[in-house]
């Protein structure tokens, strides 16, 4: 299947455990399986031979739209032709908590709504990066795709009376048929992982899913505290971010996707469906800013496993299930999203030094503890423990936020969020009576705020930079006043916006840094970073500048797809690049939300 679907011509769907984008043309073209992390069974998204399943009218012209039932993670792609209109409502079962059934069942369910249409039906499963071959067997109740350490089960839903699957042909491995329905008719089918021998499934099944999915999704969502003007983007914000959470652990991946790309074409591909310890507690702060707490408490338990059973310090990415083992190779055999090579899985990254994921860290149980998620015991020894490896370790180079492949540097949002970690420790310590080395870490907070003003502020420059001793800027700086290093009125912090507003932003879309004035090590360019956008109009809501904060929102948010989600970035032309949906855009969007209903009163 040779793919021309653009990354912002999809919706996602998932279960808690994985996801699945399902392209405005009915295709399946990603979906990795068991896990997030796990090989692909679907991927034309990267390459036409990738695996796909899709479902769409036959022959027919017609034209296609896609929503998702209110309130929920069920997608529906309405599909309307010259002689009827149809539709396939899209949903995983949702499994929460860790000692839940661990089965993932992916339904598809076919419907015409009006007249008569008749659907093609491709599902052409191909396992491991479409690197291991699989068997097909087709029986009377569907069909068994087994590569001998994985299958996937199709049970087609059947009525009595339905003929059986006589017109399903099997091609190199996928099978392609076809079902012609008339108004008010319902059929379709499910996937099973490890499912074993197919079975027929009654529609009366796949309904009461779809009410079990609803409830589940809606019920989720009302928990939330948000009444503010954008509450349906909120909503869906917060839905996606959900979606990107394994519940088995309460770790949440950055994106389901890899190697979507910041630039056609480009190298800037990555592999990002693992759990960042930044991406995350930024994410569960946005959640818990939202009311939704038990987010907050699985993700600290997790952290505070990998402590535990790490060497004191924190890598700044896991897999979902805890382990480090993210080596990055390379799917030669893959031709890219529109010829975007290499294809990466793995992530080299892994391994590098980020001191700022202490920051976010500390900010984010800080903020749950003020709503009621107390730390415990065990919980705030492993805190201090990182505590005090940092107050060792924070004045040193690293590689920095954005994962730069130059080498090391002194970069300041790195000491900034060393700063809120000592910060945030000092205050969950005093506040519960904890102890700790208090003495300690305030010295070192101390020194970091004045280390930070004698070399991350450039007098010249007139801005706080990007490193020591240089005069690039940088939009992570964004969150200086947002943290509470320096308050949002001060004359040097509105210095600093004008200069990221002369330099980093065109037509209210910010750039993360400029590669031109500080390389990383990377061939290319990239477009503008969505994070980065809703992070500027946040601090310029927070230092007094509400009007123009809420047209740079405004503008932003007729960036999102048709449903309301957003990849990693945004190009030139206006389209979306970038792994996708990606839950730093969604945490940002929450954010400014919420500081502009603040501002705005």
């Amino acid at each position: 299947m040779e793919n021309h679907t653009s990354i912002a011509d999809h919706g996602l769907i998932g279960d808690l455990r994985t996801a699945a984008l399902v392209s405005t043309d009915g295709a399946i073209d990603w979906f990795c399986c068991p896990r997030f992390d796990s090989p692909s069974v679907f991927a034309s998204l990267l390459d036409p031979d990738g695996g796909h399943c899709r479902v769409r009218p036959v022959r027919e012209p017609y034209t296609s739209r896609q929503f998702y039932f209110p309130g929920t993670a069920v997608l529906i792609t309405r599909f309307t032709t010259r002689l009827g209109t149809g539709e396939v409502i899209d949903f995983l079962r949702p499994v929460p908590g860790p000692g839940a059934a661990t089965g993932h069942r992916l339904i598809r369910m076919i419907r015409c709504v009006r007249g008569r249409i008749e659907f093609s039906v491709d599902v052409v499963p191909r396992f491991d990066y479409a690197r291991r071959p699989h068997l097909t067997t087709v029986t009377e109740n569907g069909v068994l795709f087994d590569s001998g350490r994985a299958a996937l089960t199709l049970n087609a839903v059947r009525e009595p009376g339905d003929a059986q699957l006589a017109h399903v042909h099997v091609i190199e491995g996928g099978v392609y048929g076809s079902v012609t329905l008339e108004t008010g008719q319902m059929r379709g089918f499910t996937l099973e992982w490890n499912g074993g021998e197919p079975r027929a499934i009654r529609v009366a099944e796949i309904e009461q899913a779809f009410q079990e999915t609803v409830g589940f999704w809606r019920d989720w969502l009302s928990r939330s505290t948000y009444r503010g003007r954008w509450r349906e983007m909120v909503d869906r914000s917060a839905i996606t971010l959900k979606l990107l959470t394994y519940a088995p652990t309460g770790a949440m991946v950055a994106a389901p996707t890899t190697s979507l790309p910041e630039q056609v074409g480009g190298e800037r591909n990555w592999d990002y469906r693992y759990s960042w310890v930044r991406d995350a507690s930024l994410s569960v702060s946005s959640l818990l800013a939202l009311g939704f707490t038990d987010e907050a408490v699985a993700f600290a338990r997790w952290l505070r496993d990998r402590h535990l059973r790490g060497d004191g310090r924190l890598k700044i990415m896991y897999r979902v299930d805890g382990s480090s083992d993210l080596l990055e190779e390379s799917l030669a055999h893959w031709s890219g999203y529109r010829g975007s090579v290499p294809v990466r899985i793995g992530n080299s990254a892994s391994d590098q030094l980020q001191l700022d994921v202490y920051g976010e860290l500390l900010d984010t149980v800080y903020q749950a503890d003020r709503r009621g998620a107390e730390v415990g015991h065990e919980g705030w020894k492993a805190l201090e423990g990182l505590l005090d490896w940092l107050a060792a370790n924070w004045d040193q180079p690293e590689e920095g936020i954005w994962e730069t492949r130059e080498g090391k540097a002194d970069f300041t949002y790195g000491r900034l969020m060393s700063w809120v970690a000592f910060d945030r420790g000092i205050r969950l310590a005093t506040a519960h009576g904890s102890p700790g080395a208090l003495d300690s870490w305030r010295r070192e907070r101390d020194r970091v705020h004045d280390q930070i003003w004698e070399h991350g502020w450039n007098p010249l420059k007139q801005a706080f930079v990007q490193r020591y001793g240089s005069t690039s800027l940088d939009a992570s700086l964004l969150r200086m006043a947002d943290v509470g290093f320096i308050t949002p009125r001060d004359p040097s912090w509105q210095a600093t916006l004008d200069g990221i507003e002369n330099e980093l932003v065109t037509d209210s879309l910010v750039y993360r840094y400029d590669p031109s004035a500080s390389p990383d090590g990377l061939r290319g360019n990239e477009g503008t970073f969505s994070l980065c956008t809703f992070g500027y109009v946040t601090a310029l809501a927070r230092a007094g500048h509400p009007e123009k904060a809420r047209l740079v929102f405004e503008k932003m948010l007729t960036y999102a797809n048709h449903v309301g989600l957003y990849a990693e970035e945004i190009g030139p032309t206006g389209e979306q690049l970038g792994n996708f949906p990606q839950a730093f855009t969604h945490l940002g969007l929450i954010d400014a939300a919420l500081t502009l209903d603040e501002a705005i009163g």
